[in-house]
């Protein structure tokens, strides 16, 4: 099916429905946004004398619906601008320009009758041809369509988008009786590519995979969490980060998207799924139902399973309920022995195995539920789907778990996790047991490079579809590691490209890092065309280790301090000056040190969802791996005979001195730190290593010339400087910032104005590094810079003086 989505139509404007057009705008499709006709006028208007034919009057529901969802934090769009991609209109005046569209997606209320009657007028309208599609949560598919033409009912299926649109990667993805499997296969295929998803091909089942799995898990723990005694921290402590799963765990999740939302999909499951051998589960427990009655609904309703107040103090403070008194008390700390044993196992997939045999309450619990689930997700196959990685696929982009539930039994291992099944009283699907009988002994294995997980039917691993487009690290960094040591791994990714991986803790730059990064150029100069610098953890890196340079500056080991300095900025310059193209992926939070490598490589490709910034000036410091003369060279580089360039100059270093740091990618060029027509971004993070391999190669077979170091970089002198000067002096005298941050903001003015030459000079990009690095080294003398350092050590968070 050769099609081109360049426009969509989205009925609906509510949070889900603005949400999606929000998300199209923001990979460049042209959106129709409509809702209905207010029934009245409301008090503002009738004060400006407006009628309910005034255009105003008639778009109100959708423009007031776009723009909430536009303020709302997170922000459902890359860029500010992205918005005037979405054009309003209403059902009644507008609906015919659904003719010129190439996708419609209807995201009316849950309720079949209301959605026959929109599809009842949407086809009067509709093109032949043009795809058809409802984000319903749970109704069938099957039912929506009925009565309508053959063309319809042949382009019309599900496409169930997770809340919020821009952030949760799974797409649902459920024909309907009549879908053309072309049809399905363009939207797998669109999914992935272009909106940046996980797609998944689902049953008409209730629910489909990810919220039938995702309820159950939420409503076994329900049951749980009184069967075993505990508080509602506690099963957040154990149900968060530490099994790889979103800080907000469970009942802050849930508190998040609504307790309302949680009861309507299980009253759905409950209702509809009578077959279901966990029928009972999905009946809700006494506190929830006096909880639903009291609208403690979570965020929405200001209380849920937690509260928050503002005491005596006027500091607020956060309450929790307790699910036996069901009254608001203080927060309890949450601490278990078995937690402390994982405390120094980076990779989550390695904990299950020690959680598991915890002799506390905790390992009770993970035994428990993690029998409980196992159980469940081996009997939903085949009834909502026939391939069990989907089951997985569907949970870690629905619901944001770095591990899915048949990932989860294989790390722990299959006969372990049929005991726990056993010990709960359940017991597994069939094919458990005949999988193992066949020989085979996990539910995934990894052969070339490639994940193959068993197929039920064949008795077989069979390669997981899709894969073809993605380079995995986890599945080659094994069979084609070329150098490691602690702080990196360098691989093959093949066709004369190597990758360098950050290993460090959240991927912090120190010195086995940048001892790492030489090496990989040498490795590559040698033997190989081009470098990329990529890893698929949660982020890129947050920086310098700011622990190494604590110590150093502590103990006024200035001389180590300083060489370690020059041998960072050394690097950041081999990464723009060495014989090879260099690439950086960066994702996540890429921040100073992680930042600073981006602005070096020769491009960037950066996945949307890129937060990326100089944030040195949060521990008293100034950018000193090459960011602040990057950013001084950058500046020179704007600079246009109609300019001020005093003013450009300004931007530059304001970006660095409020530590401004991107909401995505797109918001990085503005900042100064992506560079259109050089830098890209993709929007699926799961092509980036194989798209930044490919930029790579491209720019080595085109010929990869060393570039010649910079020597013509404007600086403006004391014409700079003095401005720079005076405006922190007016800062600090509006008590807008310390004497402290009045010190560093002086310092970064020094070194981007070049130091107090007596006028505008062309200097070289080492005299720009050589200021740098003396500016940062004086700060690190300073008690207010080393008390700063220490908060953030501390508490993760940067100190205001």
């Amino acid at each position: 099916m050769n099609k081109h989505i360049n426009k969509v139509a989205i009925i609906g404007s509510g949070i889900m429905g603005s949400g999606i057009a929000c998300h199209f705008a923001n990979i460049g499709v042209q959106v129709l946004l409509l809702d209905i006709v207010p029934r009245e006028l409301n008090e503002k208007e009738k004060s400006k004398g407006l009628t309910m034919e005034d255009k105003a009057v008639r778009n109100r529901l959708v423009n007031d619906s776009l723009a909430a969802a536009l303020k709302s934090k997170p922000s459902p769009i890359y860029h500010k601008q992205f918005a005037k991609r979405i054009v309003t209109g209403n059902l009644e005046d507008d609906i015919a320009k659904v003719s010129d569209v190439d996708w419609i997606i209807e995201v009316v209320v849950e309720r079949l009758d209301i959605k026959k009657q929109v599809f009842e007028n949407l086809e009067k309208h509709r093109t032949q041809g043009t795809l058809i599609s409802s984000n319903t949560s749970g109704i069938p598919i099957q039912f929506m369509s009925e009565g309508r033409s053959d063309d319809f009912q042949a382009h019309f299926c599900g496409t169930h988008f997770f809340n919020p649109a821009r952030y949760l990667k799974l797409f649902e993805i459920i024909p309907g009786p009549k879908t053309k499997p072309e049809v399905l296969d363009f939207l797998n295929g669109y999914g992935e590519k272009f909106l940046g998803k996980t797609a998944v091909v689902a049953k008409d089942t209730p629910a489909f995979i990810g919220n039938r799995i995702g309820i159950f898990s939420i409503m076994s723990l329900f049951h749980l969490v009184k069967e075993l005694g505990m508080t509602v921290e506690e099963i957040d402590k154990l149900t968060g980060p530490v099994i790889g799963r979103p800080k907000s765990a469970t009942f802050r999740t849930v508190d998040v998207v609504g307790l309302d939302t949680l009861v309507h999909v299980a009253h759905g499951i409950h209702e509809n799924c009578t077959d279901d051998e966990r029928h009972g589960l999905f009946k809700l427990p006494g506190f929830i139902d006096t909880m639903v009655q009291n609208q403690w609904l979570g965020s929405k309703s200001g209380q849920g399973f937690y509260k928050k107040i503002s005491g005596k103090d006027g500091k607020s403070e956060i309450l929790t309920l307790d699910l036996d008194t069901m009254d608001y008390r203080s927060k309890k700390s949450a601490k278990f022995a078995t937690l402390e044993l994982t405390k120094t196992v980076d990779k989550v997939i390695d904990r299950f195995s020690i959680l598991v045999d915890g002799k506390d309450k905790a390992g009770e619990f993970y035994r428990k539920s993690f029998g409980q689930i196992f159980a469940y997700v081996s009997h939903r196959i085949p009834e909502i789907t026939d391939e069990l990685y989907k089951i997985d696929d569907a949970m870690k982009a629905g619901f944001g778990w770095e591990h899915g539930p048949f990932q989860i039994w294989d790390a722990i291992g299959i006969e372990k996790g049929l005991e726990f099944i056993k010990s709960e009283g359940q017991q597994a699907a069939d094919w458990v047991h005949q999988m193992l009988a066949s020989g085979h002994k996990s539910f995934y294995t990894v052969k070339g490079g490639a994940t193959y997980a068993y197929d039920i039917p064949s008795q077989s691993a069979k390669k997981v579809p899709g894969q073809d487009a993605f380079i995995i690290l986890d599945n080659i960094r094994n069979s084609n590691e070329v150098f490691k040591n602690s702080g990196v791994v360098v691989e093959d990714l093949g066709d004369g490209i190597l990758n360098v991986e950050f290993q460090s803790k959240m991927n912090t730059i120190g010195g086995d890092v940048i001892a790492g990064l030489n090496k990989a150029i040498d490795l590559a100069e040698k033997d190989f065309q081009g470098l990329v610098v990529g890893n698929q953890a949660a982020n890129f890196s947050v920086g310098a280790n700011i622990g190494m340079i604590f110590m150093m500056a502590v103990e006024q080991e200035y001389d180590e301090l300083n060489m370690a300095i020059k041998l960072f900025q050394d690097t950041m310059m081999r990464m723009r000056y060495s014989a090879i193209p260099t690439v950086s992926a960066p994702h996540g939070m890429t921040l100073g040190g992680g930042c600073e490598l981006s602005l070096h490589a020769d491009k960037v490709v950066a996945a949307a969802e890129t937060y990326i910034g100089l944030v040195e000036f949060g521990v008293g410091v100034i950018p000193g791996g090459g960011g602040s003369k990057e950013m001084t060279l950058r500046a020179s580089d704007t600079f246009r005979k109609n300019d001020v360039e005093l003013n450009v100059l300004q931007e530059y270093f304001l970006t660095i001195g409020m530590a401004k740091v991107s909401t995505s990618a797109y918001e990085a060029y503005d900042l100064g730190v992506l560079q259109k027509g050089k830098d890209i971004v993709v929007v699926n993070k799961d092509r980036q290593i194989a798209t930044a391999k490919a930029y790579a190669q491209l720019m080595a077979e085109r010929g990869y010339t060393k570039p010649i170091p910079r020597k013509d970089v404007k600086v403006l002198g004391k014409q700079a400087l003095g401005m720079f000067l005076v405006g922190t002096d007016s800062m600090e005298a509006g008590h807008y910032i310390s004497e402290h941050d009045k010190k560093i903001a002086n310092k970064l003015a020094y070194v981007m104005a070049g130091g107090d030459l007596s006028e505008a000079s062309y200097v070289t990009e080492q005299y720009l590094l050589d200021l740098e690095r003396e500016a940062f080294l004086s700060l690190c003398t300073e008690r207010k810079t080393l008390e700063r350092i220490q908060h953030m050590l501390k508490t993760g968070k940067p100190l205001r003086n």
